[in-house]
């Protein structure tokens, strides 16, 4: 038998409380980056059951009948780590506007639509913007210990917004393991100037950073307002390629040996709930390049991946998309990306 190389994605599990712009609420339900990663990457990962490798930390109060259903879907959660004590890890997101979502005052925003304020949210306050330290992880961050043996021999790697010690961290492993392609969404806390020549180090290697626009013009704030330099600088930095997601608008995406520019429109789709939209991207990014070993064709596969997860609300909606609908639509999208010369 073949040896077991699964595609490896690790970030975060959280319990979601979302009010979404079109349809009914989403209270305590599962969600977190590393969830719509996983779906979008399983949206285009055609193996036997189990090839993708979840990771992340939970507290024993997460309930362990959606573990068992994330493995009923196809993942492996072996990288689950349980520790023996409460995590808090409820969100809150609502939408305002189909662009527009807010973290904070869930009491004023459930009194507005005229919903009945959960129990479970009492307490609840939303996390705190801060600068990442650059040694120390975030308690709720997986770490180095928790790798399980059945991943050290991975096909691909995905890291989900962590932050910047738990990045290098797990870069610097998974290279060590013979990851094929190691890709990274970076974590917010340390997208601003000061980090800068940090991503030297940790783009080292890399094959692909997936910045969000606004995370980009935030590192390079009062540098340049040009995206393509932007580019072309992490890209100097040691890594493969650089996709910049654009939400609506679709990605750019840099490949730095070449020097070759891509512009991919996001697919033209009726967008019911954003959430989730950048992490669907990368996972739908790692799954195609480790078929592929193209970007162009990787960056088509996220957004494709992107597309289908924003029709409807929760990780899991594209599930349920029509057979051969993926497919058929990274055709289309391949028909009218665009090499800028």
């Amino acid at each position: 038998m073949p040896a077991y190389r699964p595609l490896v994605i690790a970030g975060q599990l959280r319990r979601q409380y979302l009010l979404p712009p079109n349809g009914p609420p989403m209270l305590d339900t599962p969600g977190g980056n590393l969830l719509y990663a996983a779906a979008g990457a399983h949206l285009w990962d055609e193996s036997a059951e189990e090839t993708l490798g979840i990771m992340a930390r939970i507290g024993e109060d997460y309930p362990q009948e959606w573990i068992r259903n994330f493995k009923k879907n196809g993942f492996d959660t072996q990288g689950i780590k349980i520790l023996p004590e409460s995590i808090d890890l409820r969100t809150f997101l609502v939408y305002t506007d189909i662009h527009t979502a807010q973290i904070a005052n869930p009491v004023s925003h459930f009194a507005r639509l005229g919903l009945t304020f959960p129990k479970s949210l009492l307490g609840y306050q939303p996390p705190e913007e801060k600068q990442d330290s650059r040694a120390r992880q975030n308690p709720d961050s997986p770490r180095l210990l928790d790798i399980p043996e059945a991943y050290k021999q991975p096909r691909a790697v995905h890291l989900c917004p962590l932050d910047f010690a738990t990045h290098m961290q797990f870069a610097a492993a998974f290279r060590q393991f013979g990851a094929t392609a190691i890709t990274i969404d970076p974590g917010l806390g340390y997208m601003n100037g000061n980090f800068l020549l940090d991503l030297r180090s940790l783009l080292q290697g890399m094959t692909a950073f997936l910045p969000s626009e606004e995370e980009i013009r935030a590192l390079f704030w009062g540098r340049t307002t040009d995206l393509w330099e932007m580019a072309a600088i992490l890209g100097s930095f040691g890594c493969q390629a650089i996709i910049i997601k654009r939400g609506g608008r679709g990605q750019y995406l840099y490949e730095t040996e070449t020097g070759r520019r891509w512009e991919i429109p996001a697919y033209p789709t009726n967008p019911v709930d954003l959430t989730g939209a950048g992490d669907a991207f990368c996972g739908g990014f790692l799954a195609g390049y480790a078929k592929t070993l193209d970007p162009l064709q990787a960056s088509l596969h996220g957004n494709i991946a992107a597309s289908l997860n924003i029709e409807g609300s929760g990780p899991f909606y594209a599930f349920d998309a029509m057979p051969g609908l993926a497919q058929a639509r990274l055709l289309s999208l391949s028909e009218i990306t665009k090499e800028i010369i």
